[in-house]
Formats: structure tokens, C-alpha cells, sequence
């Protein structure tokens, strides 16, 4: 079941890049963009991340720390990082259980993939609730980040 606008977000622990753990909880006193992404290298994924990486300044200024999730090992996330220059997190979701938790989730992906990460985007309040929730259907599209921000500025 999908999470929605009013729920607490469900806390998690997983390994950024850097092979260190990140918890959602360490955020607490800030605001949180979580993504989560299908697969780094993708077309979409890329656009996606990247559009991120280019506006950060604006989420910044929003008190807003962003986090992108995928299924993606942290080897993978680590040169994908490396490749596009992003200033924020990569966390691996690996074991596939903060995506399943999330409701951001394919049983079944392209080319016969099982158990992906769905393109979604999450604003997290600065005590934990959840204020903005978008999980797509389909993997091209990308998360109305004009709402996101629109969220994050009434939370400031």
C-alpha cells in the first residue's frame, strides 16, 4: 500500500556511496526530498537526477535535503555519482525493502527485471511527515518537481 500525504514516513537505514550508513532519521529538523529512481545509467533516471543536480540551490534554500534511492548496488550508485557530479546522497536499496515500504515499487519491470525501485518523489517534513507524495505509474515520466518545491516553500 502506497503512503500518503498525513503518514509518518517510515524510517529506514541503508548505505550511500560512500559505503556509510544514511538513516532518515538524521534528518530530522529538516526537510526531505526522497526519490527513488528505477536505475542509474537510464535515460530517465539520468534526465531526472540530473535536473535535481542543476536546481539544487533551490531545494537548499528551501531547507531541504535530498535523497535518491534505487535497487542499484552501492558500487553502481557509487560511478553513477561519480559520472554526473551529484552533490546528494545515493542510497542503495538493495534487499528491495524501503522501496516495497514505500509503495514505490515494480513486481515486474522492462526487459523481464523483477523487483525495481518506481520513480516516485517524497517532501518529508522536518518532524517526519509525509507532505507530499507522487509515485508514477509509468518510468518515463518524471515527478512534478514544480510541486515539490511548491510543498517545501509553504513548509518554510
Amino acid at each position: 500500500m502506497a503512503l500518503k500525504v498525513g503518514d509518518q514516513a517510515p524510517d529506514f537505514t541503508l548505505y550511500n556511496t560512500d559505503k556509510q550508513q544514511v538513516s532518515l532519521s538524521e534528518f530530522r529538523g529538516a526537510n526531505v526530498v526522497l526519490l527513488f529512481f528505477p536505475q542509474a545509467f537510464s535515460g530517465v533516471c539520468t534526465k531526472e537526477l540530473c535536473a535535481m543536480r542543476d536546481d539544487i540551490a533551490s531545494y537548499e534554500g528551501l531547507n531541504a535535503q535530498v535523497l535518491a534511492v534505487s535497487v542499484d548496488s552501492v558500487f553502481t550508485l557509487g560511478k553513477f555519482k561519480e559520472d554526473q557530479r551529484f552533490s546528494f546522497p545515493l542510497l542503495s536499496d538493495f534487499n528491495k525493502e524501503v522501496s516495497q515500504e514505500y509503495g514505490a515499487f515494480y513486481e515486474e519491470f522492462v526487459f523481464g527485471m523483477k523487483g525495481v525501485a518506481r520513480r516516485s518523489a517524497f517532501v518529508i517534513d522536518e518532524e517526519g511527515t509525509i507532505r507530499y507524495a507522487e509515485v508514477l505509474e509509468s518510468a518515463g515520466d518524471l515527478p512534478n518537481f514544480e510541486a515539490v518545491k511548491e510543498t517545501l516553500q509553504e513548509l518554510s
